[in-house]
């Protein structure tokens, strides 16, 4: 599937497109992500920001799908766990931009290489307007090359 379809599906999804997650962008290397949350009466929470589900959500998928779709078939990618801390409270428009290098993509195989599974924590910050952290995420993916490859 080319990168571009995949943005289009995700943003159609009813669990991003009802939520305000919107996908602006994925490269066609698989390299580079960029998600929006935009602020609706429905995704925010009691005291008028961003639900806070609604802010891991919309990082939740943009670790695997690229690590995934960069090592290739010959690996299994799973995420294994997540974590959230809120650093601030998110009004308006906010956004988190996911990158994935050579150099890290050069480790996962490496330490797969025999087999091994390899467990790998990720960071990626949700932004606001103004340029402030709202939100740190971190997600450890599973990593393992398929038996026989």
């Amino acid at each position: 599937m080319k990168p571009s379809i995949l943005r289009h599906g995700l943003n159609l999804w009813p669990p991003f497109l009802f939520s305000g997650i919107h996908v602006t962008e994925i490269t066609d290397d698989w390299r580079r992500v960029r998600v929006e949350l935009r602020m609706r009466p429905w995704n925010r929470n009691y005291v008028k920001t961003h639900f806070g589900g609604s802010l891991f959500a919309m990082t939740d998928p943009f670790r695997m799908i690229p690590v995934l779709r960069c090592l290739g078939p010959d690996y299994f990618v799973w995420d294994k766990a997540g974590e959230i801390e809120f650093a601030k409270p998110g009004r308006g428009t906010v956004h988190a931009v996911f990158e994935l290098d050579d150099a890290v993509l050069d480790e996962l195989r490496a330490a797969a290489a025999g087999g091994e599974k390899v467990l790998r924590w990720f960071e990626a910050d949700v932004i606001d307007e103004q340029g402030d952290v709202v939100a740190r995420t971190r997600k450890q993916l599973y990593v393992r090359r398929k038996p026989g490859r």
